[in-house]
């Protein structure tokens, strides 16, 4: 199979409206000598910091590590998290729409490394009592017309509790609409061209199936309750299976070596919309999008793809 469909020329006019929850990934990286004195706990000395994009941000530091252009659209509390996030998403050449909400509190996720591994995570949250993009919807429609494809990352938080209505108006203009989706309610995904739930999120909302064939008939069963155009089932290990009205197409795994699978989903719907908005059908990009996510999974962290390494 060829990889190059496109070329980065295509790729680099392809604009990708990113909508969704966000949160600074923090990392603390330090030597493990001792156990604690006060509780059977390793003592991690700390000697390195480091800061990434998360949630949101990092699926549109994908779209934009590919070599196409990111807006992304998202409500965070005002804190110094937000601030810091902010200025790390403005240096990837992200577009920013960020509103702040002063009663929210900025996700943030702190993970302690020691020894190659992650000994300990910490997450900083909490949960919006309000629908907080309701109130960037006039931005939203603002940028609609400028991008050729919209990317919802549902990452639970509340910043899509309503997404409906934004669908609605992609819908309206003729944007294809991808959804990275959380929760067991697929209702408010109606008229979603493409969701992309990993296997887990998928038994959440169509129970455990015992067969392929058994597995189709469900997922049929739920794009036609749901308007939903095409399901791209994410199966690690197993690849990814693509449902539509044609029918279902696999694709095997390509990983080298799973070192780490944090941001892997975030990087197959991000070269899935980059693609598409550089004109492919779904078809098409979901070959790129398995090769993609097998990359990355090779990598520490919340990492990203270049097209370079997509076509190597």
């Amino acid at each position: 199979m060829t990889y190059a469909p496109i070329s980065p020329e295509q790729l680099a006019q392809a604009r990708v409206l990113v909508v969704g929850d966000v949160m600074l990934d923090r990392y603390w990286y330090g030597a493990v000598d001792r156990i604690s004195p006060e509780a059977p706990v390793p003592v991690v000395r700390v000697t390195r910091e480091e800061e990434r994009n998360g949630g949101a941000a990092n699926v549109a530091y994908n779209v934009v590590t590919l070599g196409a252009q990111a807006s992304l659209l998202t409500v965070v509390g005002e804190d110094e998290a937000s601030h810091r996030l902010e200025a790390l998403v403005a240096d990837t050449g992200i577009q920013t729409h960020f509103g702040r909400d002063p009663d929210l509190k900025t996700t943030v996720k702190l993970r302690v490394i020691g020894r190659q591994q992650q000994l300990l995570r910490m997450d900083f949250e909490n949960t919006p009592t309000t629908e907080l993009l309701a109130s960037q919807t006039a931005t939203f429609i603002d940028l609609l017309p400028s991008h050729q494809a919209v990317l919802f990352s549902d990452y639970g938080k509340g910043g899509l509790a309503h997404v409906s209505d934004m669908i609605e108006r992609a819908r309206a203009a003729g944007k294809p609409i991808l959804i990275d989706p959380k929760g067991s309610d697929y209702a408010r995904y109606r008229h979603a061209s493409a969701i992309t739930p990993n296997r887990a999120e998928l038994q959440q909302v169509i129970g455990a199936w015992h067969n392929e064939a058994d597995l189709q008939t469900k997922v049929h069963a739920l794009r036609q309750r749901h308007h939903i155009q095409a399901l791209v089932l994410t199966r690690s290990e197993e690849g990814m299976t693509l449902f539509d009205d044609e029918g279902q197409v696999s694709v095997s795994a390509q990983a080298r070596e799973v070192f780490d699978v944090t941001g892997a989903g975030d990087t197959v719907i991000a070269t899935l919309a980059a693609m598409m908005a550089a004109g492919m059908s779904l078809r098409e990009a979901m070959p790129l999008a398995n090769r993609a996510g097998g990359i990355v999974v090779g990598k520490f962290g919340t990492a990203t793809v270049s097209y370079q390494e997509l076509l190597a």
